[in-house]
């Protein structure tokens, strides 16, 4: 066994037991234990089973989109405090910001491809599997040589081998093998559209005005470009039944996707603002929490006091009666008359 068989040999065993699992139940309900409806079906209970299992990834998946769009702008900010300098020390000083930015939001920039990444080896191990199914191998687990031969020999419509690819079909010794092309190029438009329509739902309504205006932003329209391509030309080498695996799965994440968008949108996208609208249709919108504001009075700078005599401090402390008139303070030479001692007497 080679390095990359001892580590999917646990994987294999797995999916082996998924599979005859969902043969054994199909069968029990009178389907044809050869059939290659019977097979497509019990790879489509092997993707349930998985999907269902990564859902908690898939939750952790939005979760840490959502802290990577909502840390964009800071982001932007530490590339445009470093846009132009390529020396050695402004690199090291950028990536220190970078990485203590994403430390502190609790944000991982690999988090987006976890899903992902835990099912490629799943993916790897049906592929290796078929494999050794088409040529009537057993598997390492439950799938024995009588199930790997019948898996081996499954046929859709009667002329469509679940271990053919459009490949295989177009170099077949024998001719082209018309049926399995059709299929296989069928499957492979249907893959891309729903790859790319899942990525289409993210980049076009669930990320926020500020998002849009990120180099994020533009990295994820190049990937909405080129994901699709790479599913066209790595589809035509794949067999049927890995193919369905891979449409089923990919038809399960825009359906999730969609579900998730719809009930919980990024804040400040479109989508938000659709629900938002349908929300208020509906008279269910809750009212929006106002931010407590909070008012900073601005100490005012002291005047200076004017110095004032006894008799105008009594007087400016103590209540004017009612009626009565001020007179003026003779000995203050600030008072309005402008009388003093010296005056003469009448």
């Amino acid at each position: 066994m080679d390095f990359l068989g001892t580590i999917l040999w646990p994987l294999k065993w797995v999916v082996e037991l998924l599979l005859v699992g969902w043969h054994w139940l199909l069968t029990s309900f009178g389907m044809d234990s050869g059939a290659g409806l019977t097979w497509v079906l019990s790879i489509v209970g092997l993707v349930l089973v998985v999907r269902t299992a990564l859902i908690p990834l898939f939750v952790k998946q939005i979760k840490n989109q959502r802290r990577m769009m909502e840390v964009a702008p800071q982001l932007k900010k530490i590339q445009d405090k470093y846009k132009g300098k390529r020396d050695q020390l402004s690199r090291e000083a950028m990536s220190r910001e970078t990485m203590a930015l994403y430390k502190n939001t609790g944000t991982n920039p690999l988090g987006s491809c976890l899903p992902l990444l835990v099912q490629m080896p799943i993916f790897f191990s049906l592929f290796s599997v078929l494999n050794g199914a088409q040529n009537s191998k057993a598997g390492v687990g439950p799938l024995n040589a009588t199930l790997a031969k019948e898996f081996g020999e499954a046929k859709l419509f009667g002329n469509a081998p679940l271990h053919a690819s459009f490949q295989s079909a177009m170099n077949d010794p024998a001719g082209p093998q018309t049926i399995v092309m059709v299929i296989a190029a069928i499957m492979v438009v249907i893959m891309t559209a729903s790859q790319f329509i899942t990525q289409l739902q993210i980049v076009s309504k669930n990320m926020s005005d500020e998002t849009k205006a990120s180099p994020m932003f533009r990295q994820q329209r190049i990937l909405l470009y080129i994901l699709p391509f790479v599913f066209l030309f790595s589809g035509f080498a794949f067999p049927l039944g890995v193919m369905f695996y891979w449409l089923t799965t990919n038809i399960w994440t825009m359906v999730q996707q969609f579900l998730i968008i719809r009930s919980m949108p990024m804040p400040g996208s479109e989508a938000a603002r659709e629900r938002e609208a349908r929300l208020a249709r509906k008279g269910k919108l809750e009212p929006k929490k106002e931010a407590d504001t909070i008012v900073i009075e601005e100490r005012k700078p002291a005047q200076r006091q004017q110095p004032m005599g006894k008799n105008r401090a009594k007087k400016a402390g103590a209540p004017q009666q009612p009626g009565s008139s001020a007179q003026p303070n003779k000995n203050d030479p600030q008072s309005g008359n402008g009388s003093s001692n010296n005056s003469p007497r009448k």
